[in-house]
C-alpha cells in the first residue's frame, strides 16, 4: 500500500527551510528534492495535498503549487489521478534508486572497497560447498562452522560465547530489523542515540516503536563545546524516565560521530538497562575498525546483558551480505520464529566464505587499519586547508567523521554539492525531525584521489552558499 506523508510530518522533515532566503517556491522545492534524494521521503510516498501543506506552512497555495510543479518538471514527483503527488527518482521505476552517474563522486556511503584477496577466498570456499549439497539449503540459523567461528571470535575478544548463542543473518541491517520485530511492540518506547545510523531507527519505527533520543557526539571537544555531552548519564536517565523496552547503541566507533564508550560508561548503561528490563542492542559493525584508540575494550555484552549485532559489511565488503546476532538462547528461538515469515535463511556459499575470512580477521584488520589511517589523515589535511572554519573531529577509528559546519546549512550544501558532481548525505539524514543541519558526515574510507575530488566539489559548493544569507548564530539552537 502506498505510504502517505501528512502536512505536519513534512513540515517536521523540512526543518528551517526558509533559512535559504531565496524564492520561496524554489527553496521549498529544493528542500523536498533533497529529502527524496536522501531517502528521508521514500520513493513511492504520497505527499500532502497542496492546500494542506500551504495551510501548515503558512504559505499561499500558489507557492506550494509552483514548488510541486517544479518537482514534477525535475521528475521528482509524479501525479496520479485521484492519488495526488507521489515521490519518485528521475529515470527510475517508482521504487528503485538510480545508480549515480560515472562522473559523480559518491560520498554518501562510508564503506571500504572489497579486500584485494576476497575473490581468492571465494574460490577456496567453493571447495567446501559439496559437503552441503545434500541438504535442502534453507538455513535460518547459520551453518555450524560459521556459528562456531563467530563464537570463537567473541571469545577471543573477551566475551565467552557458545555457537548456540549465535544466529547468522543477511547482514547487520537484517539483524536489527529482526530484533526490532522480536523485541518491540507497537507503541513501546525505544532509546536511540542522536545522531545515529538511519536504517536502525527506521527499523525500530517500522516495528511500531516510539523513539526516545539521547545526544551523542565525537570524543574530540571543539572550542565551542562541540562534543561535550554526558551520553552515559543521559542514557541512564532516559531509561529510568521512559522505561523503554529496547535501546539501540553503537558503543564503538559510532556512526557517524566516531565516538566510543569507555568501560565505566558501558557498565553504567547496562546496569541501568538491567534495572528497567531494557534490551540493549549493540551494533558492532564498525567495532573492530580501530586505528589508534589505545583502549583495550571488550564487546559490550562483556560488561552486562546486551544483544550483539555484527557483520562483515565494513571489514570485508558490503557485497558479502552476512551478519549475525549474539544473544541468549531463548531470544535466538524467538528470532527464529520471527524470521521464518520473511526469509528462509542466509546463502550457504557466502557463509562458507565468511567462515574462512574470520580465521584471517587479524590480518584483515591490520590492512583496514592502514587504509583508514591514510584516509583519515588525508581527509583531515584537505579539510583543514579548504575549510579552516569547520570543526573536524579527530577520530581514532571507524568509518567517518562528523564535521561541524558552524551554520545550519547542511541540506543546502548537500544540494549544492550535487550540482558539482558530489553525492553526500546531509546531517539530518542521521537524525529525526530535521535535526543536525549544522553537521555533515564525511567518510574516511576513500583513497586520496577520490577524497581530493570530493573536497574540491565541496569547496565549489560551499562557495556557492557564500552568496546565500545564513541565519545568525542565535537561531542555531532552534535548528539542532
Amino acid at each position: 500500500m502506498e505510504a502517505t506523508l501528512s502536512a505536519r510530518a513534512l513540515e517536521t522533515l523540512l526543518g528551517d527551510w526558509r533559512a535559504d532566503g531565496g524564492s520561496a517556491y524554489r527553496t521549498l522545492a529544493d528542500r523536498i528534492r533533497l529529502l527524496i534524494l536522501d531517502g528521508r521521503i521514500p520513493v513511492g510516498t504520497r505527499l500532502p495535498a497542496e492546500r494542506d501543506l500551504a495551510a501548515r506552512l503558512g504559505l499561499s497555495r500558489t507557492t506550494v503549487t509552483a514548488a510541486y510543479r517544479e518537482l514534477r518538471e525535475q521528475r521528482m514527483l509524479r501525479s496520479l489521478r485521484g492519488s495526488g503527488s507521489v515521490a519518485r527518482l528521475p529515470g527510475a521505476p517508482a521504487v528503485l534508486p538510480v545508480p549515480p552517474a560515472a562522473d559523480y563522486v559518491d560520498f554518501s556511503k562510508a564503506a571500504l572497497p572489497a579486500l584485494p584477496w576476497l575473490a581468492e577466498v571465494a574460490r577456496e570456499a567453493v571447495e567446501d560447498l559439496p559437503a552441503h549439497l545434500g541438504d535442502p539449503g534453507f538455513d535460518p540459523i547459520g551453518i555450524p562452522q560459521l556459528r562456531a567461528a563467530i563464537a570463537d571470535r567473541y571469545t577471543t575478544r573477551g566475551l565467552p560465547t557458545d555457537p548456540e548463542q549465535v544466529m547468522v543473518t543477511l547482514g547487520a541491517q537484517h539483524a536489527i530489523a529482526l530484533l526490532s520485530r522480536a523485541v518491540v511492540g507497537r507503541g513501546d518506547r525505544a532509546v536511540i542515540e542522536a545522531p545515529t545510523y538511519p536504517h536502525a531507527y527506521e527499523a525500530l519505527r517500522a516495528a511500531g516503536a516510539r523513539l526516545v533520543t539521547v545526544a551523542t557526539a565525537p570524543d574530540d571537544v571543539g572550542p565551542d563545546g562541540f562534543g561535550a555531552v554526558d551520553e552515559a548519564g543521559d542514557l541512564v536517565r532516559a531509561m529510568g524516565h521512559a522505561n523503554p523496552v529496547a535501546a539501540y547503541l553503537m558503543p564503538d566507533f559510532h556512526n557517524p560521530t566516531g565516538r566510543s564508550l569507555d568501560a565505566e560508561a558501558r557498565e553504567r548503561v547496562l546496569d541501568a538497562a538491567a534495572r528497567q528490563g531494557t534490551v540493549v542492542i549493540a551494533d558492532e559493525t564498525t567495532a573492530e575498525l580501530d586505528i589508534d584508540r589505545g583502549l583495550d575494550l571488550k564487546p559490550l555484552a562483556a560488561y552486562g546483558p546486551a544483544v550483539m549485532v555484527g557483520s562483515v559489511g565494513k571489514t570485508v565488503w558490503g557485497g558479502v551480505r552476512v551478519g549475525w546476532i549474539r544473544a541468549d538462547r531463548p531470544l535466538i528461538r524467538r528470532l527464529l520464529a520471527v524470521r521464518s515469515p520473511g526469509d528462509l535463511g542466509t546463502p550457504i556459499l557466502e557463509q562458507l566464505i565468511v567462515a574462512r575470512l574470520l580465521a584471517r580477521m587479524d590480518d584483515i584488520l591490520d590492512e583496514r587499519r592502514e587504509q583508514l589511517r591514510a584516509g583519515r589523515d588525508h581527509l583531515e589535511r584537505r579539510l583543514a586547508d579548504a575549510f579552516p572554519g569547520w570543526h573536524v573531529p579527530h577520530v581514532d577509528g571507524g568509518i567517518a567523521t562528523w564535521v561541524g559546519l558552524g551554520a545550519p546549512v547542511s541540506s543546502q550544501l548537500a544540494l549544492a554539492a550535487r550540482t558539482q558532481g558530489l553525492i553526500v548525505a546531509a546531517g539530518p539524514r542521521f537524525g529525526i525531525d530535521g535535526a543536525f543541519e549544522r553537521f555533515l558526515r564525511l567518510p574516511i574510507c576513500y583513497d586520496a584521489e577520490t577524497t581530493d575530488a570530493a573536497v574540491q566539489a565541496l569547496t565549489r559548493a560551499w562557495g556557492s552558499l557564500a552568496r546565500t544569507p545564513v541565519p545568525e548564530q542565535s537561531v542555531l539552537a532552534a535548528v539542532v
